[in-house]
């Protein structure tokens, strides 16, 4: 109760000072605020090779966002977001302990304060203070879970300097990590990011060090240190990346490092991708780990791999795409094994993904989206699945 009192007085000051801003904004600018909608209903089928009962969900994800007018550089922003099972098709387990019997579709119901924010902004500098969303760089560290429905925000404190048009740098520090579960596992931490990107004639060269704790009171902590380079030359796009980590605690002390490379060409009508991606292992007892990444977009959309299995993941795959029908397809494959294999966990099977969307109207969407997963060795832990997704959105 205490911290539901809490952010509701959070909630008052931030609707408080956003309506402050907007009505100073109105008489001392022409920069209108904006109130926007955002729907988004999806049907979710889970069907897993093991004694849980098939998973079926139709869900609506309502997002309503206000942005107030900038005035001498601020600007606020109060987001609520609201996720309900309709029509009964509630059939799964949304991870939070309700219908254990089913399979997991991870969108519980939930209504809550998504983001809540004052923004300065004056020259090169940006700050932020609230919750809020942060991505950066292709979400592997540090994204907003966008794919549930109910999405993953920060309580931080962040700002961002572009020295150049060549040269930014971005300093965070978390507070809590609201997650995609609802409140009930939200997290409370004390989260360093610190990104630092330069771009050149051939791309853009990317250094992060990420150090997370999660505040219990003991030592936990997970420090990432790494660098990327992303770009594109004529119809060649390519990625490399490197990465250490060190897990310390008060019973354990692992490092672990993460790879990926992955180079694509675009031909007139299509667009193909080879890469691979190693999340490492120390000595198959701790496994390379992401835990505020936007995990759905990596190692395949059956979500097999969002913890990393301690023997470490190897990902070799390839992945097709193009334009049809006035929408974007795309067709990928995936091959899994364990960095560090042991006797009894080495293959840790395949994955073939499938998708086509596309925007209609200028307000709508729509897809399907498909995720078909084959375990390989069964000492693993994984079994087959099917997921299949079907959906419609809009944005007013």
């Amino acid at each position: 109760m205490q911290s539901a009192d809490k952010l509701s007085k959070i909630s008052l000051l931030i609707l408080l000072a956003s309506t402050s801003i907007s009505a100073n904004a109105n008489s001392e600018t022409e920069t209108e605020a904006n109130t926007s909608l955002d729907l988004n209903l999806r049907y979710e089928a889970v069907d897993q090779d093991n004694a849980l009962k098939d998973a079926s969900a139709l869900t609506l994800r309502t997002r309503l966002t206000h942005t107030t007018a900038s005035y001498n550089g601020f600007t606020g922003v109060v987001e609520f977001e609201d996720s309900r099972q309709v029509f009964g098709v509630d059939n799964y387990n949304d991870a939070t302990g309700n219908n254990t019997q089913y399979s997991v579709v991870a969108d519980p119901e939930t209504t809550e304060l998504d983001q809540a924010y004052i923004q300065y902004k004056q020259g090169k500098v940006t700050a932020k203070v609230g919750r809020q969303v942060i991505t950066l760089d292709n979400h592997r560290y540090v994204g907003h879970v966008g794919w549930r429905q109910d999405r993953q925000t920060f309580d931080a404190a962040t700002i961002v300097y572009k020295a150049s048009k060549h040269l930014k740098a971005s300093y965070s520090y978390l507070t809590k990590r609201n997650r995609i579960f609802g409140e009930v596992k939200d997290i409370d931490s004390k989260d360093h990011l610190l990104n630092l990107s330069y771009k050149t004639d051939l791309g853009q060269l990317t250094a992060y060090s990420y150090l997370l704790e999660v505040d219990n009171g003991t030592s936990n902590s997970l420090d990432t240190f790494g660098a990327n380079f992303k770009g594109k030359k004529d119809k060649f796009s390519y990625y490399a990346e490197i990465a250490t980590q060190n897990a310390d605690s008060s019973t354990t002390d692992y490092s672990a490092t993460y790879m990926a490379l992955e180079g694509g060409y675009s031909f007139d009508a299509v667009t193909v991708k080879l890469g691979a991606e190693i999340l490492g292992s120390d000595d198959a007892m701790f496994g390379f780990s992401t835990p505020l990444a936007t995990l759905h977009k990596f190692n395949g959309w059956s979500d097999q791999f969002l913890g990393t299995p301690k023997e470490g993941l190897v990902d070799l795959y390839a992945s097709i795409s193009g334009k049809a029908f006035g929408g974007g397809w795309t067709i990928a494959v995936h091959d899994f094994s364990a960095d560090e294999a042991t006797e009894n966990v080495d293959d840790l099977g395949t994955e073939i993904n499938a998708v086509y969307a596309k925007k209609f109207a200028k307000k709508y969407s729509a897809g399907i989206k498909y995720a078909a997963y084959s375990a390989g060795d069964s000492t693993a832990g994984k079994v087959d699945t099917d997921k299949v997704w079907l959906w419609v959105g809009a944005k007013f």
